[in-house]
């Protein structure tokens, strides 16, 4: 075991976590088990004057317990040099205010702070967009916001999926077929009436398999991948839309889309990443706030979370 460290993760208030599925409390947890420093920071907190960058931290004391799973501790204005590493875990949405944290955070890795995943990366790869970088793994898409084009894609295809690129759990995704009665009024909502680009791609009927969340964990593929599959009578595969999820070994297609991309995005300072896989095409890249480690975990027992500290144990030993 390295030294102890000091970590610090940025999240959505902690009351709010859900600690038996939670990813980031997960972490926390492998953290701790190992003598590892933990403190919670919150997005808005970030400030920056004369070249520091500094928050109100607040150190956990985490445990197993569910119902009563940590002890915070009185916050203090720390600079984020202070700490060994920085996790940016919030959720989006991905507003202005998402990126304003992003610049911050960018500042404090040029001064030398170790933060993960790398601020610039992610507002660079928009979860959604980032997939026109490896067209030749994705299903047939497109990104536009004139209505007229996403009509002609829809009767091109004849049944689509059309989502934001801002949304996140499967919020604001529909499936259009070419003769939905409703499609006008679907395409003009979601596009603004023309005022907002979209992506629309071609449904894969292969959801009905699940929509497989492959994790990456600093340039390492985690063997198995956590199939979110739809409700009775829903096109969306996500937890939070009421899909089901079952982990289970990578097929020899996702393993190879995902150890393709893996060294590339570590690279690029991804320490956590979730592709998203249907029917073997891959359909989003997820850098914000990743999930689905606990349901590995506790299905398959391969401690994901675990490989997470472990990897931070040894970016921070270099």
């Amino acid at each position: 075991m390295t030294r102890p460290l000091k970590l610090a993760f940025i999240l959505d208030p902690i009351e709010g976590l859900k600690p038996y599925k939670d990813s980031s409390v997960a972490m926390m947890r492998a953290a701790t088990a190992r003598g590892h420093e933990v403190w919670a920071i919150r997005r808005e907190a970030l400030t920056w004057r004369e070249g520091v960058v500094v928050a109100n931290s607040v150190p956990l004391m985490v445990r197993t317990d569910n119902y009563d799973w940590y002890t915070a501790g009185e916050p203090l204005a720390m600079p984020l040099a202070a700490f060994d590493a920085v996790l940016m875990r919030q959720d989006p949405p991905f507003d202005f205010e998402y990126v304003t944290a992003t610049w911050l955070l960018e500042r404090a890795a040029q001064a030398g702070v170790r933060v993960f995943n790398d601020p610039r990366s992610i507002r660079d790869h928009s979860e959604k967009i980032a997939i026109t970088e490896f067209a030749q793994f994705t299903a047939t898409t497109m990104v536009a916001r004139d209505p007229a084009d996403v009509h002609a894609f829809i009767d091109e295809l004849g049944d689509v999926i059309l989502k934001p690129l801002d949304g996140m759990g499967g919020s604001q995704i529909f499936r259009v077929r070419a003769d939905d009665p409703n499609r006008n009024v679907i395409v003009e909502t979601l596009t603004h009436e023309g005022s907002r680009t979209i992506m629309a791609q071609r449904y894969l009927a292969e959801i009905a398999e699940g929509d497989k969340r492959v994790l990456i964990i600093g340039g390492k593929v985690v063997p198995y991948s956590l199939a979110r599959i739809p409700k009775q009578g829903e096109t969306r595969g996500n937890l939070a839309a009421g899909g089901r999820g079952v982990a289970m070994e990578l097929t020899a297609r996702e393993r190879e889309i995902a150890e393709y991309l893996a060294p590339i995005l570590w690279a690029r300072g991804l320490l956590i990443v979730g592709l998203d896989v249907i029917g073997g095409h891959l359909t989003e890249i997820n850098v914000t706030s990743p999930t689905c480690m606990v349901e590995i975990a506790d299905q398959q027992g391969f401690d994901v979370a675990g490989l997470v500290i472990d990897t931070l144990e040894e970016a921070c030993a270099g």
